[in-house]
């Protein structure tokens, strides 16, 4: 390369892998004999996705697990299968997507959220307050962007103010702390197979839990009608006695197709998140100590998933922080920033859903102001992601250097 032209990254950060070739069969194997909906199976068959509940479940040592057809949809689920009520507070991050405030308002419930730390994950003492506050009784705890809080300490603090906890863990599917599961700490665990996702049916959706009336009401609000019996990772019969005619069909099943696509991804992800950490580190290494940089600490407790990166410009004024997206933007890396007035496609912040009480929360306005994201897929190799940290520091130093 010319050493006077700029290094410029021509990668593509929306674009996934391939779905794999078994997974392909599969769905062709679905397509072929055309029983597509998830209760329609032949003699001694078993469909798709109850094979994928049944493996779901034995991967994240649930007792239960339920496939619907979004992460967004699993949130909403979860919700009215734990009781919640319209009018009732709901707890929730302030940093997080708008599909997490979204369920909230959609079952009539009042998101109120909770300020985020500078390690980007729910501020604890925050929490405590806001539960004894509002008397919030349940908590819809987002790991976003893969990042997970001391989750020991968080389940104290709600234990003791009679929180339960709904864990949405878009972000954190293989992820761990402690050696616990993401989702596994909660009452239930909600996870999306969206295709930014870890595992990629374009939407999707599971929940799993140990809890046997929470999840019979689930299956009989995505829309089981009397066909419970048919899942296999599902509550035993008694469980629906009494909620099988109480319980509104709520209709979000998964079907076949999508099942089919994951399970042989399900298979693989072990070796998808390592990769996606490899990737992780190599631009962590390539970032540190870049000047006016401050990279995201990730305690030894967490076993994360490094699917997206963060890094934060903070101190930084927005039209120094714009100026670096945009010159990011010429030299091919994509960067989201959540400190900006409007959202902007998939980035938001809570001030943007009016749908919510309007509320004050300066720590997250502080730390949203500086937040930069950006997605890593696997389609990125090692030396993709060492360029672009390259790129990055380079922007980022050349601005610090003029003024922030």
């Amino acid at each position: 390369m010319d050493s006077t032209q700029p290094d410029i990254f021509t990668g593509t950060f929306t674009q996934q892998e391939p779905i794999p070739e078994d997974a392909i069969a599969a769905a062709v194997a679905v397509m072929r004999h055309g029983r597509l909906h998830r209760y329609n199976v032949g003699p001694g068959e078993v469909a798709e996705a109850a094979l994928l509940e049944e493996e779901f479940a034995a991967a994240t040592g649930a007792r239960y697990c339920l496939a619907v057809a979004s992460g967004g949809y699993a949130l909403g689920c979860a919700l009215r299968a734990v009781g919640v009520q319209p009018g009732a507070p709901v707890l929730t991050n302030a940093f997080t997507l708008a599909p997490v405030p979204g369920a909230i308002a959609a079952v009539g419930a009042v998101p109120v959220f909770v300020e985020v730390t500078e390690d980007l994950v729910i501020d604890l003492d925050h929490l405590a307050a806001q539960a004894a506050a509002t008397g919030a009784k349940v908590l819809m705890l987002s790991h976003m962007r893969g990042h997970i809080c001391d989750m020991d300490r968080l389940m104290a603090i709600c234990r003791a103010a009679g929180v339960t906890v709904i864990e949405d863990c878009a972000h954190t599917m293989g992820a761990a702390w402690r050696g616990v599961p993401s989702g596994r700490h909660g009452l239930v665990g909600c996870y999306s197979t969206q295709t930014y996702k870890h595992m990629n049916s374009g939407e999707g959706g599971l929940l799993v839990s140990d809890d046997a009336q929470v999840m019979a009401r689930a299956i009989m609000l995505s829309g089981s009608y009397m066909l419970y019996a048919r899942h296999r990772a599902a509550p035993p019969p008694e469980a629906f006695e009494t909620l099988r005619w109480t319980t509104p069909n709520v209709s979000g099943r998964m079907d076949n197709l999508r099942a089919a696509i994951l399970r042989p991804q399900l298979r693989r992800l072990p070796a998808q998140c390592a990769a996606w950490n490899d990737r992780y580190r190599v631009v962590e290494a390539g970032l540190a100590g870049t000047p006016g940089l401050t990279l995201i600490a990730r305690p030894e407790a967490e076993r994360f998933v490094g699917s997206s990166f963060q890094f934060r410009l903070a101190g930084w004024g927005a039209a120094a922080v714009q100026d670096v997206v945009a010159r990011a933007a010429v030299r091919g890396v994509e960067l989201k920033w959540f400190g900006a007035a409007e959202p902007v496609a998939f980035t938001s912040r809570y001030d943007s859903w009016r749908y919510a009480p309007a509320q004050t929360l300066p720590q997250t306005d502080r730390v949203l102001a500086g937040l930069i994201d950006m997605r890593l897929p696997l389609t990125f190799s090692l030396d993709d992601c060492a360029q672009i940290a390259r790129i990055l520091r380079d922007e980022v130093g050349r601005r610090f250097q003029t003024g922030v």
